[in-house]
């Protein structure tokens, strides 16, 4: 994970949306990106930034940053080269 905030290619509000369709949505939208692009996933606390993470790690993505937003978390992962 890197400090500095990167700007993403593309956005995906999950806000709302339950594990594991919110995994689902994120690689399905990670598949569709071209290699290098940044993804920022927009989660909820508890299971979704708990579980997404890891998830992703598990199918060999790279995870750049989470952050702490007001009420949810900033994931950025990066499309596979």
């Amino acid at each position: 994970m890197t400090t500095a905030a990167n700007s993403p290619d593309v956005s995906l509000d999950l806000r709302g949306t339950p594990c594991p369709i919110n995994f689902v949505r994120t690689k399905l939208k990670l598949e569709q990106m071209t290699a290098g692009q940044l993804l920022e996933v927009w989660l909820d606390a508890g299971e979704p930034i708990e579980q997404v993470p890891d998830s992703l790690r598990m199918e060999g993505y790279e995870i750049e940053q989470i952050d702490q937003r007001a009420d949810f978390f900033a994931l950025q992962v990066r499309r596979s080269v």
